[in-house]
């Protein structure tokens, strides 16, 4: 649909989370001042950093009374960081922005323009884009439109997948909704913000801005949800520990139908450490990781067709050990993977699925 811009600004909670991450926070906390359209506060939490990331955020707070900071004298982790901001937001919006990223200009304006659009909708994403140093330059003007899904839509979709489309910096939520929904789970450190976007979008509708840049995220060495391939098994099982929220009776959804999506979670993720299996023993890579996923594929013996999957991979493990190269068929193969993959992530960067 076509944007509709907002009667009067909006207010908008921005929750800054920080540790040792100092020397980043200047440029996020403008970031979040520079947004126009809106009227911003921010909130700085800093989980006992020890590079002097709290001195840095008093003396920001000191220049401008937008900016609030909450200093933990003890480091409690990036969950219960991320809790105590939320539970401290007084916007009709807000959203949490790690240290380290930035949001990108016009953001807040309309992604707050959509739910006010929408009262249904109680969160927003985008599309982020990936830097290191300093942000790509975007269009200012870009065309824009919005999409909303029906929440147990999108988590149908999420589900057919196993992924998780959003890398955070570019949600949005309403305030009333994360009220309603409640805490992030100290549970799941590695894949909290799947499992929450899944009980967001149990009880509102899911919004997307598509066109403009929502979000910066920063690659770096010390990102917190960077993965490396040897570690995909782990991945894929951090996503399904999100995943079995569905089990949970309190999650609002019929009992047959949040089993069933579960079940299509597992087939997603099932398939995919095929995928990454078969990936790691063409290229001749780690025996180890390979074997690990399909360890992870034997753990979900429930899953129709994983008993096969997993003589298919362990076939090619076994073809690695040995040191014989994937025949032609297999390479051909993993060359319309490569390509599938591509388009797939041309379609998430127009549609915000994939």
């Amino acid at each position: 649909m076509r944007p509709v811009p907002a009667s009067a600004p909006p207010t908008v909670s921005v929750v800054v989370p920080c540790y040792n991450y100092g020397h980043y926070l200047p440029q996020a906390v403008g970031s979040a001042l520079a947004q126009e359209g809106v009227d911003v506060e921010v909130i700085v939490v800093d989980d006992a950093s020890t590079d002097g990331s709290a001195a840095v955020a008093w003396r920001l707070a000191s220049s401008d009374p937008r900016i609030s900071v909450v200093h933990h004298a003890t480091n409690q982790g990036h969950i219960a960081t991320y809790n105590d901001g939320l539970a401290r937001a007084g916007g009709r919006y807000v959203t949490l922005l790690s240290a380290d990223d930035l949001l990108a200009p016009g953001a807040l304006a309309r992604a707050a323009a959509l739910m006010e659009a929408n009262p249904r909708v109680g969160m927003v994403y985008g599309l982020p884009k990936d830097f290191t140093d300093q942000p790509p330059a975007v269009a200012q003007h870009e065309r824009c439109t919005w999409t909303v899904w029906g929440g147990r839509s999108w988590i149908a979709l999420a589900c057919a997948r196993g992924r998780n489309f959003i890398l955070s910096p570019e949600v949005v939520m309403r305030t009333e909704a994360v009220l309603s929904i409640g805490a992030y789970s100290s549970t799941l450190p590695h894949s909290g913000d799947l499992e929450y976007w899944l009980r967001a979008a149990a009880s509102w509708d899911v919004g997307r801005i598509n066109g403009p840049v929502q979000a910066f995220y920063r690659v770096h060495g010390a990102n917190m949800h960077q993965t490396q391939f040897a570690a995909a098994a782990v991945d894929l099982q951090h996503r399904l520990d999100a995943f079995r929220v569905l089990e949970d009776p309190r999650f609002p959804c019929p009992t047959d139908k949040r089993f069933r999506q579960l079940e299509r979670a597992k087939r997603a993720l099932s398939k995919e450490a095929v995928q990454l299996g078969s990936k790691e023993t063409a290229r001749g890579g780690s025996v180890e990781a390979a074997i690990e996923l399909r360890k992870f594929i034997e753990r979900l013996q429930d899953v129709p067709g994983n008993v096969h999957r997993a003589n298919v991979l362990q076939a090619r493990i076994s073809r690695l050990s040995q040191g014989r190269g994937p025949g032609t068929g297999r390479v051909a193969a993993q060359f319309v993977h490569t390509q599938l993959d591509r388009a797939r992530w041309r379609f998430w960067a127009m549609t915000g699925i994939s």
